[in-house]
Protein backbone atom coordinates (compact mmCIF):
# COMPACT_ATOMS: atom_id res chain seq x y z
CA UNK A 1 0.00 0.00 0.00
CA UNK A 2 1.23 3.29 -0.91
CA UNK A 3 0.65 7.05 0.57
CA UNK A 4 -3.02 7.51 0.51
CA UNK A 5 -5.02 11.08 0.63
CA UNK A 6 -6.75 11.76 4.04
CA UNK A 7 -8.47 15.24 5.01
CA UNK A 8 -8.42 15.12 8.88
CA UNK A 9 -9.68 17.70 11.41
CA UNK A 10 -7.88 19.17 14.17
CA UNK A 11 -8.42 20.37 17.66
CA UNK A 12 -7.12 23.75 16.49
CA UNK A 13 -10.02 24.30 14.45
CA UNK A 14 -7.52 23.39 11.27
CA UNK A 15 -8.31 21.14 8.36
CA UNK A 16 -5.26 19.30 6.79
CA UNK A 17 -5.69 17.76 3.29
CA UNK A 18 -2.61 15.35 2.29
CA UNK A 19 -0.94 12.43 1.73
CA UNK A 20 0.17 10.13 4.60
CA UNK A 21 2.98 8.64 4.61
CA UNK A 22 3.50 6.77 7.93
CA UNK A 23 1.78 6.80 10.89
CA UNK A 24 1.56 5.27 14.54
CA UNK A 25 -1.12 4.01 16.84
CA UNK A 26 -1.22 7.28 18.26
CA UNK A 27 -2.10 8.83 14.97
CA UNK A 28 1.24 10.63 15.19
CA UNK A 29 1.41 11.12 10.85
CA UNK A 30 4.08 12.24 8.55
CA UNK A 31 2.24 14.13 6.03
CA UNK A 32 3.38 15.26 2.23
CA UNK A 33 1.65 17.70 0.14
CA UNK A 34 -0.43 19.28 2.93
CA UNK A 35 -2.89 21.63 2.34
CA UNK A 36 -4.16 23.26 5.27
CA UNK A 37 -7.25 25.36 5.52
CA UNK A 38 -8.97 27.67 8.22
CA UNK A 39 -11.41 30.18 8.65
CA UNK A 40 -10.14 33.60 10.27
CA UNK A 41 -12.45 36.51 10.94
CA UNK A 42 -11.51 39.84 10.09
CA UNK A 43 -10.12 42.29 13.15
CA UNK A 44 -12.49 44.87 13.92
CA UNK A 45 -11.12 48.30 15.72
CA UNK A 46 -13.10 49.88 18.63
CA UNK A 47 -16.79 49.98 18.35
CA UNK A 48 -16.89 48.95 15.50
CA UNK A 49 -19.35 46.30 13.67
CA UNK A 50 -18.67 43.32 12.14
CA UNK A 51 -19.06 44.40 8.31
CA UNK A 52 -16.92 41.96 6.57
CA UNK A 53 -17.53 37.96 6.74
CA UNK A 54 -15.21 35.31 8.13
CA UNK A 55 -11.94 34.85 5.47
CA UNK A 56 -11.14 31.26 4.49
CA UNK A 57 -7.28 31.08 3.94
CA UNK A 58 -4.76 27.99 3.27
CA UNK A 59 -1.34 26.95 2.69
CA UNK A 60 0.70 24.83 1.60
CA UNK A 61 3.10 22.73 3.27
CA UNK A 62 5.61 19.98 1.45
CA UNK A 63 5.97 17.69 4.31
CA UNK A 64 5.10 17.57 8.05
CA UNK A 65 4.94 15.70 11.06
CA UNK A 66 1.32 15.65 13.11
CA UNK A 67 1.56 15.01 16.33
CA UNK A 68 -1.93 12.58 17.04
CA UNK A 69 -2.84 14.59 20.22
CA UNK A 70 -3.92 17.55 18.15
CA UNK A 71 -6.33 15.22 15.50
CA UNK A 72 -10.53 14.76 15.81
CA UNK A 73 -11.03 12.64 12.67
CA UNK A 74 -9.20 11.10 9.91
CA UNK A 75 -11.19 10.75 6.37
CA UNK A 76 -9.51 8.54 3.90
CA UNK A 77 -9.93 9.24 0.18
CA UNK A 78 -12.28 12.14 0.90
CA UNK A 79 -14.66 12.97 -2.14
Amino acid sequence: MGSFQVLITCRNNKKLLGRVRAFDRHCNMVLENVREMWTEAPKTGKGKKKAHPAVNKDRFISKMFLRGDSVIIVLRNPK
